[in-house]
């Protein structure tokens, strides 16, 4: 009997291992035909060649960077000792690195919050739309702003006639507080909390463009569950880059412009994402009208 029933245990764990592991070539095939890994570094490609797009962030950089510094530099000092001394517990000499990458995360979220909500979102969501402007994504600005004639996309831009992109909310604070323990478990743990930051990253990466698209909440769920490796993959690219100390500001922008590089070929049906999604959901459209 003993025998058996630890056969049965291993033979029910073979079978959650498969399905787990078929789970997840399926999301990443999914994230590879998409393309989504690439938007970030179009985004920097991008915005280094299209100097229009560089005004709202002139606008802010000194700001910023004092902020990133000030915050870094705080970080470092008052937490490294006391962080260093819990994480090397668990994992070792290989604290000395975990606890730096822990600090850059978490000086990052804290510059997010600050700098996003007070800081840059009028800037971000100026080189959102320009961005859109520029590749002739006009129609689905024009939902959401006033556009003027011209050549340049920044100054095309007019007044705002639907509200900007969504704050931090605390369930995103919260979120990242429950699963900062993960830490503690040696390098799987934290690229696993990179991932899970990255997976929350992803899927507000479009909330302008939904925005403008006027989608309601059930169709803008419905699109980012169909979509979750692409989103995910794209968030924790932008995740990772953004926690490049001094630079985050920069990276930044420069998702922001993936981003809406991004939006911008969905529109165009110029990725395999739309095809087979968005009839569904402008059939769904439909029915809320």
């Amino acid at each position: 009997m003993s025998s058996g029933f630890v056969g049965n245990v291993q033979a029910k764990a073979s079978e959650v291992a498969k399905e787990d592991f078929d789970k997840f070539k399926a999301l990443a095939s999914d994230a590879a035909k998409s393309g989504a890994y690439m938007y970030p570094f179009k985004g920097i490609a991008y915005f280094c060649t299209h100097r229009a797009l560089w005004k709202p962030f002139a606008s802010r950089i000194l700001p910023t960077l004092g902020l990133t510094a000030g915050v870094l530099g705080g970080m470092f000092f008052l937490t490294y000792l006391p962080q260093l001394a819990v994480l090397v517990f668990v994992n070792g000499p290989l604290a000395v690195f975990t606890t730096v990458l822990l600090i850059l995360n978490e000086s990052s979220m804290i510059v997010n919050i600050i700098s996003r909500n007070f800081m840059l979102q009028d800037a971000l969501l100026d080189t959102f739309d320009g961005t859109l402007v520029s590749k002739n994504a006009t129609g689905i600005v024009s939902e959401g702003r006033q556009l003027k004639s011209g050549s340049d996309p920044i100054a095309r831009l007019g007044k705002i006639m639907k509200s900007p992109f969504s704050k931090f909310t605390p369930k995103a604070l919260v979120r990242y507080v429950m699963y900062l323990p993960l830490n503690f478990i040696p390098i799987v743990g934290t690229a696993i909390f990179i991932l899970i930051q990255g997976r929350g990253r992803g899927s507000s990466v479009h909330g302008r463009y939904f925005q403008l698209k006027g989608w309601s909440q059930s169709q803008q769920q419905d699109w980012l569950e169909r979509h979750t490796a692409p989103y995910t993959t794209f968030g924790t690219i932008a995740t990772l880059l953004e926690m490049v100390p001094f630079a985050s500001m920069f990276f930044a922008f420069t998702n922001t412009v993936g981003a809406a590089l991004w939006a911008a070929d969905i529109e165009q049906k110029n990725t395999q994402m739309t095809a087979g999604t968005a009839p569904n959901l402008r059939e769904s459209a439909k029915k809320s009208e």
